[in-house]
């Protein structure tokens, strides 16, 4: 599975899955089903709005890497394949 290899990952820098980059991954993957989800059930509307609650609270914690190690930032942003968002 994707998390066991990105745990494997993680692990081996030395890091615990409380770090901004593994909480980063884990909304991903939930963002990830959610949105095949939605494919088929386009009028579930409790779906869509935790979709978009996942959403925010993954956009603040890259917002906050971003801020402290801008290096994380980019390499997170790179393995996770998601596009870089403006940062205020």
């Amino acid at each position: 599975m994707v998390k066991n290899l990105f745990i494997s990952v993680i692990s081996q820098k030395g890091e615990n899955r409380g770090s901004v980059e593994f909480q980063v991954f884990g909304f991903t993957n939930k963002i990830r089903r959610l949105t095949s989800h939605l494919e088929l059930h386009r009028k579930d509307y409790l779906s869509q709005r935790g979709l978009r609650k996942i959403l925010g609270k993954r956009q603040r914690l890259l917002s906050y890497l971003a801020k402290k190690n801008r290096i994380r930032y980019k390499e997170l942003i790179g393995q996770l394949g998601i596009r870089e968002t403006k940062i205020r």
